[in-house]
């Protein structure tokens, strides 16, 4: 599978670069916190399917999640947007275990099944 390019910072200018890093910082701070202190921490927003999913597997694994809720499909869009453009990953859940992202839904049932989650927290 080809792997997508990114955008090199070096061919974005300072202006566009600065207006990025300003897109609600607080809320990255946030997450960003929760990540280091909670072991397994979800991204997420109200009324998806796929959110409620990934937590409800989690969480019948026996995992204990530390939930961030970000507006729903009617609000703060651009918190959402913020946050998809700091971790590179395009949509919800965006699903953390020990620091690191593992994915969404999908990826998160995979990842429980295969017993990677808890040997990323053995570690």
């Amino acid at each position: 599978m080809a792997a997508r390019t990114h955008l090199d910072p070096a061919h974005i200018a300072p202006a566009a670069l600065d207006k990025i890093s300003s897109l609600h910082p607080e809320t990255i701070r946030e997450i960003e916190e929760a990540v280091q202190k909670h072991d397994v921490v979800v991204v997420g927003m109200a009324q998806n399917p796929h959110v409620k999913k990934a937590r409800k597997a989690l969480e019948a694994a026996g995992f204990q999640v530390h939930y961030l809720e970000y507006g729903s499909y009617f609000s703060e869009w651009r918190r959402r947007l913020a946050i998809k453009l700091w971790s590179g990953w395009p949509t919800f859940p965006q699903v953390f275990v020990k620091g690191t992202l593992i994915g969404g839904e999908d990826l998160t049932k995979q990842a429980i099944a295969s017993g990677d989650i808890a040997r990323r927290l053995e570690k």
